[in-house]
């Protein structure tokens, strides 16, 4: 039998958090092995427990939820934890700062539990939460303030048919749009999102979008 994913949930309202820990132990992939109610309990029993995936709230006391999350996901971190951004806060700057800080996805506490299940195994396995469109329209709205003044693409290790599958990555399109648009395989574009990813050492498509505003390769 495969090893559940194990969860750590951090929610300063006991209510919220109890109903959490509750839906995700009822499945039997998912097993929840702490729970705290501060983000800096959260990045203690992060690193303690070492916990597939970190259920965390955005508004806590003591630490916040978005700067627990770069303690636990952001870069320079030796041992990272995959952060699942639960909140009831809807507004485009905290999912910005949530993606980077280092998160893997973004929920709404309104989101019904099927989603939140979702979310959680869709991080464990590595992958990003956000839809590829919904990110590019977000980052979007954030370029000027997070692309540099000046431009960054002679530094970058990937070859021009990377960058390529990297630009169209931020505008949003899937592996099948790609490889319609660049008349290739689904398994050849898989591959090339692969290599972007380990060469820039980014963790998922979230990061990658984020990257290309960063380094001026959209507009």
């Amino acid at each position: 039998m495969t090893a559940p994913i194990r969860v750590l949930v951090c929610d300063d309202q006991v209510l919220i958090r109890t109903g959490l820990t509750t839906i995700i132990d009822a499945q039997p992939d998912l097993e929840v092995v702490g729970e705290c109610g501060d983000g800096q309990a959260a990045v203690d029993l992060g690193g303690r427990l070492r916990p597939d995936v970190v259920v965390m709230d955005v508004r806590m006391p003591v630490l916040d939820g978005i700067e627990a999350t770069r303690l636990l996901a952001g870069a320079g971190v030796s041992h990272p934890v995959k952060v699942l951004v639960v909140t009831t806060f809807n507004l485009d700057e905290y999912v910005y700062e949530a993606l980077r800080a280092g998160a893997s996805g973004f929920l709404l506490k309104d989101a019904p539990p099927a989603q939140l299940l979702h979310g959680i195994r869709t991080v464990a396995a590595g992958a990003a939460l956000l839809d590829p469109e919904v990110t590019r329209q977000l980052v979007g709205r954030y370029a000027a303030r997070i692309r540099p003044a000046e431009d960054t693409t002679h530094d970058s290790p990937l070859t021009p048919r990377e960058l390529e599958v990297l630009r169209l990555i931020a505008d949003g399109l899937s592996n099948r749009e790609i490889a319609a648009t660049l008349v290739l395989s689904q398994e050849t574009v898989k591959t090339f999102v692969s290599r972007i990813l380990a060469k820039l050492a980014l963790r998922d498509r979230v990061q990658a979008v984020v990257y290309a505003y960063r380094h001026g390769l959209v507009t």
